[in-house]
């Protein structure tokens, strides 16, 4: 099947850039082009793509605004298209914005092709893609703004978890793939998968990246527990 692309950046170079690299793939077909917010809205609405990529800092109505609104819409009809977000170093305090508006994902914006195109893969199935990198650079930021550990309690919702869905939890937070937590933890990638759907159910997310953002913001995951 293939994965229907809207390319969403006020830079019309890297939108040209993007779509001569997704359109080498028999696979992936660039539907349509946005320079700000709101014509990706009107495009999602009329095109109905299965990705949209999506810059966070444009003129008018932003990535983060058109990233809720385009979730929320697809949430209440038939088609949900999957929303990957594109950014910088200079501009990781809107990554956990656009993930709570509901992006499966964030890449940088000097992403090497190949990683562009697995990505767009990986959320075209449902799946989420998080950059290590970037998630290293998230908590660095902001952790002057965390509690120290011995100063939290562990948030109720939390307490549901088993030991092991706890630690299943902190490497997806280290965003490490479900074959690098089996090996991690010298289990079967099923196995992995099985304690990453009872961690997403347990805790009423969306995917893997929404549990990042919980991991971080609870305080269960913090820059010197990474590699």
């Amino acid at each position: 099947m293939t994965i229907r692309v809207l390319l969403v950046d006020d830079q019309p170079l890297l939108r040209t850039g993007f779509r001569l690299i997704l359109e080498a793939e028999s696979d992936i077909t660039v539907v349509g082009q946005a320079g700000d917010g709101k014509d990706a809205l009107d495009q999602t609405r009329a095109l109905l793509p299965d990705v949209v990529l999506m810059d966070i800092r444009m003129p008018g109505i932003d990535g983060i605004e058109a990233t809720r609104r385009i979730v929320r819409e697809g949430a209440a009809g038939p088609h949900v298209p999957k929303v990957l977000v594109l950014t910088t170093f200079d501009l990781d305090e809107y990554i956990v914005e656009a993930l709570r508006a509901g992006a499966s994902g964030f890449l940088l914006k000097d992403v090497p092709p190949d990683e562009l195109v697995q990505a767009i893969r990986v959320v075209a199935a449902g799946d989420a893609i998080v950059a290590p990198s970037v998630t290293r650079r998230l908590l660095d930021r902001f952790a002057a703004k965390l509690p120290p550990a011995h100063e939290q309690a562990t948030p109720a919702r939390l307490e549901r978890l088993t030991e092991r869905e706890l630690e299943v939890l902190r490497l997806i937070a280290r965003g490490m793939s479900n074959a690098e937590i089996a090996a991690k933890l010298v289990v079967s990638e099923t196995t992995v998968k099985t304690h990453v759907g009872n961690v997403l159910t347990k805790l009423g997310l969306r995917d893997r990246v929404q549990a990042v953002v919980l991991a971080y913001e609870t305080g269960l995951i913090t820059p010197g527990a990474l590699p």
